[in-house]
């Protein structure tokens, strides 16, 4: 989203960077200005000095410096939107939001009303846990007995939950309050009734060693709780809410983001106590994934704080499992600034018994000596091939293409092919020849494709894993024609400096790229490529999409899938960018021909209004056409006598109704 900067300035004027650095700062009066230890790099004598009259805050040791949004970017991890919308909130403003309807504008601040709403909640539980746990001499044994300290428990905020079934009753005087059952705290049985007629109720968590989980704002967002004896399940996490979502969230980068920048590197580990007793034990810079694999989100989070990534998994099957997982969410953010490493400990130990057998240099010498990325790539791609044959070595190549393919275009990524063709047996641009081929084969253009009028040697024009009509949606017509460019096929004008009549469009500053850049217009074309082409010429309109909208693009088949969430990847890191940035971002990616069609295609009239109307057209279609698929799933459930589904086919069925009776854009 665009914001005015006339808002920002207002914004700033209303902020007190004293009171935005204090937040995370412990501050001194230093004469005019004020001080403390920097959060930036490590050190033992103040150098950090915020000033009020400046609105200004400088670190005199490393040279940090900037605003009150610039020290939430830096500091907390924010993007540029999110530290905007954080300061916003605290002043009571409204940021700007000139698309949004007001029934959406009053339906976003609900929304944010009920995440604080629910924090406070989680909050309040947190604080009852660490005085339950203080009153649990078992509980404290326990954590002693782990080799954990009094202070390192407080630095995490660790707690006890009661064996009791209704111990929150205490600590909330309406236990029936449904926010309770929203924030994951308590559970409702619904087909359970008790004595007064009502859904039966308990605490989620009992007879535990609770783990509060925090946002990189210090927001209380979930727990997860360790059994103390013996039980199952070991480790019992909240379930997804609206202020928690496991495959987003890292447990202890709130607490590690100090450490992560004084150390160069984040180490990322299997469970919660391995995250507090390596922060005991020196290594403060260590988090961990909740019960659930990493995802590309865990990895463009840490990477907010450092360029430097250790993945920490057990030697054995699960833990070679698990880091697989992460090298596929790595993959497409491997940039040649990054570095991802993965470090296998011997079956026996895990991080903790590690450091407590042998010490923290020996383990710091692991970190150093860890697997990089390139390597790990190299064993996955060769994983079970015998590559004393022919066939095995064959097997490695069909393997190896889509690790190659998830990296970012770039030195790292030119110098594995070579390595990957050595270890198969052939050169590298017979391998790039052979992988080009396989794709194409599998990638027949019907007949009525138009084809480029030129192309330079070993361009495809645009060819990918899927014909541009086989992709989600179909073929796709707007239910209303451009004003100008003619109609979607229209080829008049092209290679003669004309585009929709008008001249260059509004993102090209100069000449037209060569056909090698572009890929080929052509007729027709699905609704999923006509989104890829709307909305990377229009970026800005993604954050007007919700989170469904996104989570269904990003799922799309490929190529539609892989590069929206490309996309959502260079918002979440970049911020709105027009298309001629994103256009040098794809130089050479895989869908780079695909890509550059679609938005050639999309822009004929140079219209950006158009465009946004389309856009939406678009997305209507496409969102009928995901809860049609739904609904055919759901309706299979219920033929099989699956009575649960029903009731979630009839509201489905109805959000279609609605989505189609829906006046045209």
């Amino acid at each position: 989203m665009a914001i005015p900067q006339t808002f920002i300035q207002e914004l700033l004027n209303r902020v007190d960077v004293v009171d935005v650095v204090g937040r995370y700062v412990q501050l001194k009066k230093g004469g005019a200005n004020l001080m403390g230890l920097c959060p930036f790099h490590g050190e033992k004598s103040p150098s950090f000095s915020v000033s009020p009259t400046k609105q200004f805050y400088h670190c005199f040791g490393c040279g940090a410096n900037g605003n009150a949004i610039g020290f939430l970017m830096e500091h907390a991890g924010m993007s540029f939107v999110e530290a905007v919308k954080d300061l916003a909130q605290q002043t009571g403003l409204q940021v700007p939001e000139d698309d949004a309807s007001p029934q959406d504008r009053e339906r976003a601040a609900q929304q944010r009303q009920k995440q604080v709403t629910l924090n406070d909640v989680l909050e309040k539980s947190a604080h009852a846990y660490i005085k339950h746990l203080k009153a649990s001499p078992r509980a404290v044994s326990y954590l002693k007995g782990r080799g954990l300290s009094g202070e390192i428990a407080k630095t995490f905020g660790l707690g006890y939950a009661p064996e009791g079934w209704r111990s929150l009753a205490s600590v909330f005087p309406d236990y029936a309050d449904a926010l309770l059952v929203e924030s994951g705290m308590v559970i409702a049985h619904e087909d359970e009734k008790g004595q007064d007629g009502e859904a039966k109720r308990y605490d989620r968590f009992r007879d535990r060693i609770m783990f509060p989980i925090r946002n990189v704002k210090g927001e209380y967002i979930g727990f997860g709780g360790r059994v103390l004896d013996k039980g199952e399940p070991k480790y019992l996490n909240s379930p997804e809410t609206p202020v928690f979502s496991k495959g987003r969230e890292l447990y202890g980068l709130f607490e590690a983001r100090t450490a992560i920048r004084v150390a160069g590197y984040a180490l990322v580990t299997e469970g919660y106590m391995d995250v507090v007793a390596l922060a005991q034990l020196g290594f403060a810079n260590a988090v961990a994934t909740l019960g659930t694999a990493c995802t590309p989100d865990h990895v463009q989070k840490l990477f907010r704080f450092t360029d430097s990534v250790v993945f920490s998994f057990d030697g054995d099957g699960a833990g070679r499992r698990a880091a697989r997982k992460a090298l596929d969410a790595a993959l497409p953010l491997a940039t040649d600034t990054r570095s991802v490493k993965f470090l296998f400990l011997p079956a026996e130990h895990d991080p903790d018994s590690y450091i407590r057998a042998n010490g923290e240099a020996a383990f710091a010498q692991c970190v150093k000596e860890a697997v990089p990325l390139s390597r790990f790539l190299v064993d996955a791609a060769s994983a079970d091939c015998d590559l004393s044959s022919a066939e095995g070595r064959a097997r490695m190549a069909s393997q190896a293409r889509p690790l190659w393919n998830a990296l970012p275009d770039g030195a790292l990524k030119r110098q594995l092919i070579t390595e990957l063709a050595n270890g198969i047996g052939i050169g590298s641009a017979d391998l790039l020849q052979l992988w080009q081929q396989s794709g194409g084969a599998r990638a027949q253009r019907p007949a009525h494709r138009e084809q480029p009028a030129s192309q330079d040697p070993g361009y495809d024009g645009g060819s990918h894993t899927q014909g541009y009509g086989d992709a989600q949606g179909g073929g796709y017509t707007p239910s209303y024609n451009p004003s100008s460019g003619g109609s979607y096929g229209d080829n008049s004008g092209y290679g003669k400096g004309s585009y929709g009549n008008k001249g260059y469009s509004k993102w090209r500053k100069g000449p037209p790229p060569p056909p090698r850049m572009l890929g080929s217009r052509r007729s027709g074309g699905s609704r999923a490529d006509r989104a890829v082409g709307l909305l990377l010429a229009n970026a800005e309109a993604w954050d007007s999409l919700s989170a469904e909208d996104h989570a269904m693009l990003a799922h799309l088949p490929a190529p539609h899938g892989p590069v929206f969430a490309w996309l959502e990847a260079q918002l979440h890191e970049h911020g709105p960018q027009p298309w001629a940035a994103l256009r040098e971002a794809l130089r050479g990616s895989e869908h780079e021909g695909f890509v550059c069609a679609e938005v050639e295609q999309a822009t004929m009239g140079a219209d950006s209004g158009m465009e946004l109307n389309e856009l939406a057209d678009v997305m209507d279609r496409l969102r009928a056409d995901a809860l049609e698929a739904l609904a055919a799933l759901l309706a299979a459930r219920v033929q099989q006598g699956d009575t649960s589904a029903y009731e979630e086919y009839k509201r489905v069925i109805e959000r279609i109704k609605t989505l189609k009776s829906a006046p045209p854009v």
